[in-house]
């Protein structure tokens, strides 16, 4: 899988990158001489445009000294030393050091400053200023050599160890060409580190006990007047380190922009006149191939733009009758890739992240991610947003609510509460009226019994009425008789 570019107006991209995709089926590889190890990456993705050997293990020799100087610019920046800090070269500054091994002449009990000692590692490749850095920055060179490799597993290193600050040749020191690139890649991020590696020339002044002192670059892609003459200048190179043992070969690690290309190249293992007996210096002239090849063969171009309409999808509860949405990049995304390659072939493989998208949706929320996929090489990713803001509607949304609720299991429960409450209260009731009848209707029963008791408890006419009576009723008829 390839990385993408990410170029200063689109900060934003979302991409993810793997290291080893081969950057095209069509291009030829680059014609190297000896290199045994290579990586050649762009530094803007990430992506490697190319690779040989880049995960075997290999001495670095004085590439070493990227991951030396990078922890001393790092106490730097933590405020724990200062450029102009004078420092003493402790009495075994010296140690492991052999005769025609790589040195600045400085002397145990010389006094100069830090930041004499940082261009005296990195441009003239000093193993004892390394030495020396090593115990102002930790304390002792074995502390330092032990920051090395935790610095070193922090950036994804897994296949180095470092046994000393300056890369002489150990059984136990090593790394791979990739790990050097990791290395590099963060080391160059620090501005001190990228200017003191790309410094043609340094003038230390005198010390204590030295006369003043000039270097040249050992880096004859930047210095004419390194110790491999000026026919390997490349204009467009800039930094970053040499290195050579026996055992390592002849190694650079270097860097170059042209056309806003901006390149990372690691050789590991060359040919040179002190390990092949040739008059050619392989590190340089490899390198050189390399960024030729790139630079003819490679140029940024637009993949994907942010005007495109990548997917449609649909969403629930929209304000607009159409609830479709489009889905489109969140920025142009721009990818170094072959010249001749045809973009028709780019294929974009989306991915929405909720299966049931949901109004409302504000404009530019990231809702998926394409990947992009250029005759099956995966080139990165990017997300996706809607370019418009979806609305919601009310009337949906309330309907939803009440589905939802009804759909509840809480609501199922408190629904049949009320039922049974509500029955057990109509059967109250209704016994309740029940009863209240049956006691009225009881209550009249009684009531008409004891009139009925009352009734036939009262006593006779006496007579004397009863006369009274029978003579009313005859004086009646009497009357009516005569009438």
């Amino acid at each position: 899988m390839k990385k993408i570019r990410i170029i200063p107006l689109i900060l934003t991209l979302c991409l993810l990158f793997g290291a080893f995709a081969p950057a095209a089926s069509a291009l030829d590889e680059p014609s190297l001489h000896s290199a045994k190890a290579v990586v050649l990456a762009d530094l803007d993705s990430g992506r490697l445009l190319y690779s040989k050997n880049a995960d075997e293990q290999r001495s670095p020799a004085s590439l070493t000294k990227i991951m030396t100087v990078l922890l001393a610019v790092e106490a730097l920046e933590r405020g724990e030393v200062t450029l102009e800090e004078m420092v003493t070269a402790q009495s075994d500054c010296l140690e492991g050091l052999n005769t025609d091994s790589s040195t600045s002449g400085i002397q145990p009990g010389e006094v100069m400053r830090y930041q004499d000692l940082l261009y005296c590692a990195m441009v003239h490749s000093a193993n004892e200023a390394c030495n020396v850095l090593a115990h102002r920055v930790s304390g002792s060179v074995p502390a330092f050599v032990e920051k090395m490799n935790e610095r070193a597993a922090e950036l994804g290193c897994t296949n180095t160890h470092f046994a000393d600050p300056n890369g002489l040749s150990n059984e136990n020191h090593y790394t791979t060409a990739y790990e050097m690139y990791l290395i590099t890649r963060e080391a160059i991020n620090h501005p001190l580190f990228a200017e003191i590696c790309n410094t043609r020339g340094y003038d230390m002044p005198a010390t204590n006990v030295s006369q003043a002192r000039s270097f040249a670059n050992s880096n004859a892609l930047i210095s004419a007047d390194s110790e491999y003459g000026s026919s390997y200048l490349y204009p467009a190179a800039a930094g970053v380190k040499t290195g050579f043992t026996q055992r390592a070969g002849y190694c650079l690690v270097s860097t170059a922009e042209k056309d806003g290309v901006h390149l990372l190249a690691v050789v590991m293992g060359c040919d040179g006149w002190l390990n092949a007996g040739i008059d050619e210096y392989e590190n340089f002239s490899d390198t050189i191939a390399l960024y030729n090849w790139a630079f003819d063969n490679f140029a940024y171009r637009q993949a994907v733009s942010a005007t495109n309409v990548v997917t449609r999808v649909q969403v629930e509860l929209a304000a607009d009758a159409d609830s479709g949405v489009n889905l489109r990049p969140q920025n142009d995304v721009t990818l170094l890739l072959p010249k001749d390659l045809d973009l028709e072939k780019l294929e974009l493989q989306t991915t929405v992240f909720d299966d049931m998208l949901v109004a409302p949706i504000g404009a530019g929320t990231v809702l998926g991610r394409a990947e992009i996929v250029i005759d099956g090489v995966d080139y990165g990713r990017v997300n996706l947003i809607n370019a418009a803001e979806v609305e919601l509607s009310r009337k949906e949304f309330m309907n939803r609510q009440v589905h939802e609720t009804v759909a509840r299991p809480w609501f199922v429960v408190l629904l049949v509460f009320i039922v049974l409450l509500a029955g057990g209260y109509l059967v109250l009731v209704l016994r309740y009226r029940a009863q209240r009848r049956k006691y009225l209707r009881r209550k009249r029963e009684l009531a008409a019994r004891r009139a009925a008791r009352e009734r036939s408890a009262d006593p006779p006419l006496p007579v004397e009425s009863t006369q009274r009576f029978a003579a009313y009723i005859d004086e009646e008829m009497e009357k009516r008789k005569r009438n």
